[in-house]
């Protein structure tokens, strides 16, 4: 499934102010689990920090892709963020993160899961993309030029 049909306006974050990866995924926990009534913020914060135990999601060029496999998620669900200043995220290039996309699924949708990864990982990969985001100044503004972007990647 496209991530731009994963993402609602709901769920997405621009300038999020937070000071660690751990306050970060916190919050995401709790932003994703108020758009989900079978969701605990508890749940998918242990299930993203278990998964950041395994190795950083943190992909590079200040961008990071929290996810999980989750049970009691009935459908996939996306949160994108910026924040207002960037964060140490363990990531593979060793820079902070400003742009993250946090990515929830079912447990048994590991098909899926894995080709929307890859999916995000291509977008996010891209320096123009990148940039064009962090110039979003409010929610809004990032949900539509994410949605614009993703749909010319298709």
């Amino acid at each position: 499934m496209p991530i731009s049909e994963l993402l609602t306006p709901s769920m997405t974050r621009c300038h999020l102010d937070a000071v660690s990866k751990k306050r970060v995924l916190e919050l995401a926990s709790e932003l994703l689990a108020s758009d989900n009534e079978s969701l605990e913020a508890e749940d998918v914060f242990s299930a993203l920090l278990n998964r950041e135990r395994l190795g950083s999601t943190g992909i590079g060029d200040g961008v990071a892709i929290p996810h999980c496999r989750l049970a009691g998620c009935d459908r996939a669900l996306a949160l994108l963020i910026t924040l207002k200043e960037p964060v140490d995220f363990d990531a593979i290039d060793n820079r902070p993160v400003d742009l993250l996309c946090c990515l929830l699924v079912p447990e048994d949708a590991a098909t899926a899961h894995l080709q929307t990864l890859a999916g995000l990982a291509e977008m996010f990969s891209q320096s123009d993309i990148r940039e064009s985001l962090r110039q979003c100044t409010d929610d809004q503004a990032l949900y539509q030029r994410f949605v614009e972007l993703s749909g010319s990647q298709g």
